[in-house]
């Protein structure tokens, strides 16, 4: 009898437990469409930012390059910052730097500001890892943790996804209703960053992980250097012109601190970014992959933006759209990579998930070069794009799962975040190049005035790069061994498999699950 009442005891609180965490979740729920809100909310506006701001198009670029740095360095430091002190103390003070950095960019009257709270606002980006630890966090101890966080993290990464598609759609509506009063345009989504820190702060409780260590500081500061000394001496070129020497010497010096950088985290027991799961040869494709798919899928949605809105009564191209049809636009893609997300798995069961991740990668290198003869109309660029965006949905769902199958015991989250870090760099990267060929032969007008708008050329460029990056992307998978990222029975041998579910040791099990949850964060990143 004594026992019976233990067991209903013990059943009361695990029924509690998971109506916490339920109720949890449903806050983070929110936390996620307001991170996809803010992704998906500023594009359509891109050409306006710019005439208030005074500048060309070919420069909203460095905003997003900008972004992207500070992400890209930010991400794994908060996400170890929460691990050892706590994520929904990072959260909530994540959550809280970018509230302020909504409302300052709202009110920046330079372009220096601006970008400034641009990148800051970019700390965003760690929102969706540190919610699926802290969801862990909360499931621990109930008999399905790792079924229960995969739910959770589709759900959220669900509401990211819905929150891009209301950003754009409501980006576009408010700029032509508040048009004459851009501050209020940008300050809108201001309201549901607040949101969020209240919601975070009075509702969301504390999970009860944490881990002993420290974080890689020396990594993040290398990191940062290599970072900064290509963008500047990218800055360089357009400031001086790409006739000048320096500023590429500049940037040859950057690309030579990666040398250091590499065996600087190979001697570290707990790197920033493990170089180690590169040695496998299902694994280096993988990330190639995610960094050359980088360039299109975080670097062209500006330069899209700013094309529609371009007037060819003016220039001769573009297409001449209002801030609300561009939304349209926008988010036409953004759903195209919503459908390719959902069929990724069931293409995968119908060939293999390698042939799938080469037939999405070959989906988006068609749709970006078909935009290079065909740009003249809406038809065709929606065509183009859409193509591109199910193929870029495709590769969002695809590749955290190829890197976690891909990757040996208890580096599943290693990887997963490593393939994400790529994406970025690879987007920051485009993001600057972009601008630079944007820049580059500016229409004059008639009177011999300086068009604001990008060079048609420019356009052409960056639809190129898209697409020929995402080709040798495609061919770096055919590298990939036949069976690469297919389930242990497809195997011949199954006892050569890294699944650590055919171990016989629970410590690696239990690692795994909960690594492969956590690392299931990286698939937010997803609608760019």
């Amino acid at each position: 009898m004594q026992q019976s009442a233990t067991q209903r005891s013990g059943s009361r609180a695990g029924r509690w437990q998971a109506r916490m965490t339920a109720g949890v979740v449903g806050y983070l729920v929110f936390v996620e469409f307001t991170s996809g809100v803010l992704q998906g909310y500023y594009i359509p506006l891109l050409t306006d930012i710019a005439r208030h701001l005074g500048i060309n198009d070919a420069d909203v670029n460095w905003l997003e390059a900008g972004q992207l740095m500070l992400s890209a360095i930010a991400v794994p430091v908060l996400a170890k910052l929460g691990d050892l002190h706590g994520h929904r103390r990072m959260l909530l003070w994540s959550a809280a730097v970018v509230a302020v950095a909504t409302i300052v960019l709202a009110f920046a009257q330079t372009f220096p500001v601006f970008l400034l709270a641009w990148a800051v606002q970019g700390v965003y980006a760690a929102w969706l890892p540190l919610q699926v630890a802290l969801i862990y966090s909360r499931s621990r101890g109930l008999p399905d943790t790792a079924a229960r966080t995969r739910r959770a993290t589709g759900l959220i990464v669900a509401a990211l996804q819905l929150g891009a598609i209301v950003g754009a759609l409501s980006g576009g509506v408010i700029g032509d209703l508040l048009g004459d009063a851009l501050w209020l345009v940008l300050l809108a989504p201001g309201v549901l960053v607040v949101g969020v820190v209240v919601v975070v702060w009075r509702l969301v409780p504390e999970g009860t992980d944490r881990v002993h260590g420290v974080v890689d500081s020396g990594g993040a500061a290398l990191l940062t250097a290599v970072l900064l000394v290509v963008t500047g001496g990218l800055t360089f070129v357009r400031l001086n012109g790409a006739e000048e020497a320096w500023p590429w010497l500049v940037v040859a010096a950057g690309l030579l601190l990666v040398v250091p950088f590499v065996r600087y985290e190979l001697r570290q027991p707990d790197p920033l970014v493990d170089f180690r799961v590169l040695r496998s040869s299902a694994m280096w494709p993988v990330q190639l992959t995610a960094g050359l798919f980088g360039v299109s899928v975080l670097g062209a949605q500006g330069p899209l933006s700013t094309f529609a809105r371009t007037d060819p009564d003016v220039y001769g191209y573009g297409l001449g759209l209002s801030t609300s049809s561009v939304s349209l636009v926008i988010g036409a893609y953004v759903i195209s990579m919503l459908i390719g997300a959902s069929q990724f798995a069931r293409a995968s069961r119908l060939t293999t998930p390698r042939l799938t991740l080469i037939g999405a990668a070959g989906l988006v290198a068609t749709g970006y070069l078909l935009l290079v003869p065909f740009h003249d109309a809406l038809g065709q660029v929606l065509a183009g794009m859409t193509v591109a965006g199910v193929g870029s949905g495709a590769l969002v769902a695809a590749l955290p799962a190829a890197a976690a199958a891909a990757a040996p015991v208890g580096r599943t989250a290693v990887a997963t975040g490593l393939t994400n870090t790529t994406k970025v760099i690879g987007g920051m990267f485009a993001s600057s190049v972009f601008a630079l060929a944007l820049a580059a032969g500016t229409p004059v007008l008639a009177g011999g005035v300086e068009g604001t708008a990008g060079s048609l050329t420019g356009y052409v460029t960056v639809w190129t790069i898209c697409g020929t990056t995402a080709l040798i992307a495609a061919v770096a998978l055919v590298f990939v061994p036949r069976l690469a990222f297919a389930d242990p029975a497809q195997t011949d041998d199954p006892a050569q498999t890294d699944d650590p579910a055919q171990t016989d040791d629970p410590a690696q099990t239990a690692d795994r699950a909960q690594t492969e949850d956590r690392g299931a964060a990286v698939r937010e990143e997803t609608a760019g």
